[in-house]
């Protein structure tokens, strides 16, 4: 499998491994869509992930000296991305609804961190994780996500193996709502709509 990734190539894993889904699916975004990209499955078989993993690290803004994903969906590439650098990983859970560091995660000041995402929709998340290190003196070089949905203009440099322009809706604007299509909620985050 230690073949070169490219856009293709990266799209043939995602319908190899059953991780492009079809239906009608809430994000954790609150959003609706048509599609959903569910990462675990892709990153289930550690010799795909670990490949991914390495091909996202060679996108790597600078020189990190940490990997910091937002828990859950990061999680597994983050630690592949930074098993590719040789540096740490660390994730952020949310707690009362707020992404913070536990398990004796300590940013230091100066510290250079990289953000690393499954998929980036909205940014939201990154943009978590982002205020979250920089709110411990840490320097953020940037983020990396596999699959940027098309997130579009973000508070932040972003960085991924493959743009998928997945239309995704407000509630109140879903086609999908309209014809009475079942709502699936498949991400890991619970959304309060």
């Amino acid at each position: 499998m230690k073949t070169l990734l490219n856009q293709d190539s990266l799209k043939d894993l995602f319908l190899e491994s059953g991780a492009l889904l079809s239906g009608h699916f809430q994000l954790s975004s609150g959003l609706h869509s048509g599609q959903y990209l569910q990462c675990a499955l892709l990153l289930a078989d550690p010799e795909r992930a670990g490949l991914v993993g390495e091909a996202l690290a060679g996108l790597a803004p600078g020189r990190p000296d940490l990997v910091l994903s937002p828990a859950l969906g990061g999680l597994i590439i983050g630690h592949e991305v930074a098993r590719a650098l040789k540096r740490r990983a660390f994730f952020a859970e949310r707690e009362n609804g707020v992404l913070s560091l536990r398990r004796g995660f300590v940013l230091r000041p100066g510290e250079k961190v990289v953000v690393v995402e499954d998929v980036v929709t909205t940014g939201g998340s990154s943009e978590e994780a982002i205020a979250l290190a920089r709110s411990a003196g840490a320097e953020v070089l940037g983020a990396l996500a596999i699959v940027d949905r098309g997130a579009g203009s973000l508070g932040f440099p972003l960085r991924s193996l493959l743009r998928m322009e997945i239309p995704s809706f407000k509630p109140e604007d879903c086609p999908l709502c309209r014809e009475g299509l079942p709502l699936v909620k498949p991400g890991s985050r619970r959304t309060t709509r």
